[in-house]
């Protein structure tokens, strides 16, 4: 960054000042010009078509208004340099805010990726302003839970998911609703998931009602699943309660695809698999009691085990074990029947017996 040799008062305050917040010289001097300008034009009645040039003397800050169209001829107006002092202090406010707001974002750009605290301080239509005590940063609708209902001065743990070119300039996009809040929690709240030696491999997730979440242990020994669900369920309950109520599976992941996949369709037990690797899909047999289940209310949570595994899943009920059930009592049933006719063909010899008896007695 270039330095003027501070001589004055001026040219003292505006170095340190641009010292401090890292702000190059020549860009607030080329700002100053352009502002006594546009300053000039609006109370002096500049012609728009002439061409005119201010001039900044970097020791006194002495400025001066010349037109160029005749041979740089000075038209500086008498009073100017009051106009120009105020002029140099706005231009410094704004340029002082650019540069906060730059190294603002520089350290969100950073943190891209992880979670921040943050409490919701207003809204814009349906967007959501949050503040991050050194920041301010949007949640877009399309980044929010729809089932919770955000209040002012609600605090809150966001993710931060990136810097991005709004109708504001760039601003810190922050969500509620991105799979990888889910994994920044388990982080925070599995010594195991965040030293690396339960890794997550997978996460389905919609937002507000329930996730899926696949995880393996890479040390001999450690249980993968237990790690995260913690004694008496202590640290999945953490995340869940951060999450307002979200239900959470955890499952474990398994190379072998169909193992992973009954895995994935659970609380549904008694899965059969078949697996088809060219076009990544699978057909699924489960008995009529767990069909239900594996479907999940409204198809959820076979679309979770779907996202979750990367493949088209197709659930069939069990036929043949229907149908077999259904064979074995049509052949009780028979059973019975046939032999009814046997016991009241016995009875009735029975009484022609005895009828046959009691007219021998006569």
């Amino acid at each position: 960054m270039s330095v003027i040799k501070a001589r004055t008062e001026f040219a003292s305050a505006l170095n340190q000042i641009c010292a401090e917040h890292n702000i190059e010289l020549e860009v607030v001097i080329q700002s100053i010009k352009e502002a006594l300008l546009a300053a000039y034009r609006r109370d002096f009645g500049m012609d728009e078509e002439a061409k005119y040039e201010a001039q900044i003397d970097q020791e006194t800050g002495e400025t001066k208004i010349f037109s160029m169209d005749d041979g740089k001829k000075e038209i500086t107006p008498p009073g100017f340099g009051r106009i120009a002092a105020q002029v140099a202090k706005q231009v410094l406010i704004q340029k002082i805010r650019e540069a906060e707001k730059s190294s603002v974002l520089l350290e969100y750009a950073k943190r891209i990726g992880s979670l921040v605290s943050g409490r919701v301080i207003r809204f814009e239509g349906p967007t959501a302003i949050v503040d991050l005590d050194r920041a301010e940063a949007v949640m877009p609708r399309a980044e929010q839970v729809m089932t919770e209902n955000y209040q002012i001065n609600q605090r809150l743990v966001f993710f931060v998911k990136g810097i991005e070119s709004l109708e504001k300039g760039e601003q810190i996009v922050v969500s509620r609703s991105d799979k990888n809040l889910v994994e920044g929690l388990f982080k925070r709240e599995v010594p195991e998931v965040s030293s690396g030696v339960v890794k997550i491999r997978e996460i389905a997730r919609e937002a507000g009602n329930r996730s899926k979440i696949a995880v393996f242990s890479t040390q001999t020994g450690v249980d993968p699943v237990g790690s995260c669900v913690g004694q008496k369920g202590v640290r999945v309950q953490a995340v869940i309660s951060e999450l307002n109520g979200e239900k959470i599976d955890i499952i474990q992941y398994s190379d072998d695809s169909s193992k992973f996949i009954a895995s994935a369709l659970s609380p549904a037990e008694k899965i059969q698999v078949k697996i088809d690797e060219k076009n990544r899909t699978a057909e699924v047999s489960v008995p009529n009691d767990q069909l239900s289940l594996a479907i999940g209310k409204e198809g959820q949570n076979v679309r979770l085990a779907v996202k979750l595994t990367g493949y088209k899943i197709d659930i069939k009920e069990e036929v043949q074990e229907v149908k077999a059930k259904a064979k074995t009592k049509t052949e009780k049933a028979e059973k019975k029947e046939i032999k009814k006719p046997a016991k009241e063909k016995k009875e009735t010899k029975v009484k022609t017996v005895k009828k046959a008896e009691g007219k021998k007695e006569d």
